[in-house]
């Protein structure tokens, strides 16, 4: 997502892991102490399910910790936060998620993400964008045909988040495609290459079967303004 941010906005400010650690508070403050930012994007997160499902420590320490971290420090310098958040904070049983649903895990990665979204509803000026994107090339071999998803690739979303940073908007918005499999939205990406089909039924870890997203709320804040 930086990578595309960066390709779209390159006048923002993109700091290196090195020299703005999420989880070193210390080291943010000091790097935004002399620069007059009015919003800081929070991507950065530990994102594989299957690895923090056997290892959980550090998604705790980036995903939880660290939003707070940053959300502290926002809230110390009266900086607007906008933090990426995740469709899988919805239980996946129906689909179609407006921002006033209930929110209920299935695994340790989303409930990380959920922590992140408690500490920045703490604050008085945020923006929580639910999401879902991947690579612009799918990366895998396989995808599932029985889990539904609001994903695109990274560009797209990329383009419909920066179109937010320009609106004064606060509280959850839901940015995502129409809905689709997994499995749909891999071959969106190359319909070319040969993708073998997969049941969430043949993995070892939880996985929501249907996240996808109403953006209802998006559509009428940009219209056809981000086409």
């Amino acid at each position: 997502m930086g990578s595309e941010f960066r390709k779209l906005m390159p006048e923002s400010d993109y700091p290196s892991m090195e020299r703005f650690d999420v989880t070193n508070y210390q080291q943010m403050e000091d790097y935004l102490r002399n620069r007059n930012f009015k919003i800081l994007v929070h991507a950065a997160a530990l994102i594989s399910p299957p690895k923090i499902e056997k290892e959980p420590m550090g998604a705790i320490e980036t995903n939880i910790i660290g939003t707070a971290n940053v959300a502290k420090l926002c809230s110390r310098l009266g900086i607007k936060l906008i933090y990426i958040s995740t469709d899988y904070v919805f239980k996946g049983d129906k689909g179609n998620y407006s921002e006033e649903d209930p929110v209920l895990p299935v695994n340790k990665y989303a409930w990380s993400k959920l922590g992140g979204e408690c500490a920045v509803r703490l604050l008085d000026n945020y923006l929580i964008i639910r999401t879902t994107f991947g690579s612009n090339i799918f990366p895998y071999e396989k995808a599932f045909t029985d889990q539904w998803t609001s994903r695109e690739g990274v560009s797209v979303i990329a383009k419909k988040i920066i179109f937010l940073l320009k609106k004064d908007i606060t509280g959850v918005i839901h940015v995502g495609g129409k809905r689709k499999t997994v499995f749909d939205y891999a071959m969106s990406l190359d319909g070319n290459r040969k993708i073998e089909k997969i049941s969430i039924k043949d993995v070892d870890f939880k996985v929501p079967v249907d996240t996808s997203l109403n953006s209802s709320r998006y559509d009428s804040i940009v219209g056809d303004s981000d086409n």
